[in-house]
């Protein structure tokens, strides 16, 4: 009888620690190619059953972030809604922090031109696997979130729409040339972000260089895309916890492409998740531009 019950427990123990390792593995891949002599790496989702001209969606992670185990909830999105996620690795600067060449002071050694990065491995990867060029989008959090602004303003015609987190216009991109053709476009942002300052930063004094506030960097999408249309609502609460969230909607357009952004009631840096479904949010509106 006690032979019975140990081996039963050894069953059970050994259940639960396999399916533990099965949900701490990562869906996503790594993979490696070599791009201006170096060799860069991204971890890349595909579905277990890929179809031809599948969606894609990239997100960035944000300054000193990594993109292995990043944001598996987009992941999770992605198995359900059947598209495939690729998440870059940002290069480490001199002091050793991982990200994408924005224009920081503590950038001021890359060289790097990493809106030509993603577009270049995009392309790579709608090649090799045969995704959809119609339908490749792009998202990112902080760091990864000006990446998102660069791209609006560029000619660049990639990626079908963008979603910003906790994202910044830097000054010195909203004082150049503004973008000429419309995208479909939103950003998170928490009125509370004391890294990312909703009011912004006109001095730069927090370090990351002068850039302005968030509603001014969105008001200027909204002349971009020349949206005549407005609405504010309030989002349903996730939980009784949860922040409250103002959406703020430009619509009717160029193209009929909408910009959006959320506002998070103090709000502190992060991807919202626990006052909204991001991942789920962000895949929302960029299948309102499938094409």
């Amino acid at each position: 009888m006690r032979i019975k019950i140990f081996l039963c427990a050894v069953i059970l123990m050994t259940a639960f620690f396999v399916n533990s390792f099965a949900q701490d593995t990562d869906p996503a891949e790594r993979h490696t190619f070599t791009y201006d002599g170096l060799e860069r790496e991204f971890w890349l989702y595909v579905p277990d059953s890929p179809t031809k001209d599948m969606p894609l969606v990239f997100v960035l992670h944000g300054y000193g972030g990594k993109a292995e185990g990043y944001r598996r909830e987009m992941t999770e999105v992605a198995k359900e809604e059947g598209f495939a996620v690729c998440y870059p690795q940002g290069r480490k600067n001199s002091v050793g922090k991982t990200g994408w060449n924005v224009g920081y002071p503590t950038q001021q050694d890359l060289k790097d031109d990493d809106v030509a990065l993603v577009t270049y491995l995009a392309h790579n990867l709608q090649q090799e696997y045969g995704f959809s060029t119609k339908n490749t989008f792009l998202s990112g959090m902080s760091n990864g979130g000006e990446m998102c602004y660069i791209l609006a303003w560029s000619a660049d015609t990639t990626f079908s729409a963008l979603a910003s987190v906790a994202g910044l216009t830097m000054r010195w991109l909203y004082d150049g040339p503004k973008g000429t053709r419309p995208i479909p476009f939103m950003e998170i942002h928490g009125t509370g972000d004391k890294t990312s300052h909703w009011d912004g930063d006109p001095d730069g004094k927090c370090g990351w260089g002068a850039y302005v506030s968030v509603p001014s960097a969105v008001s200027a999408i909204v002349a971009q895309n020349k949206c005549a249309g407005y609405e504010k609502t309030e989002l349903p609460l996730l939980n009784p916890d949860s922040r409250k969230i103002t959406l703020h909607r430009y619509f009717a357009g160029e193209n009929n492409y909408e910009v959006r952004l959320y506002e998070v009631e103090n709000g502190p840096h992060s991807w919202a998740m626990k006052d909204m479904d991001t991942c789920r949010e962000i895949w929302n509106f960029f299948k309102l531009y499938l094409r």
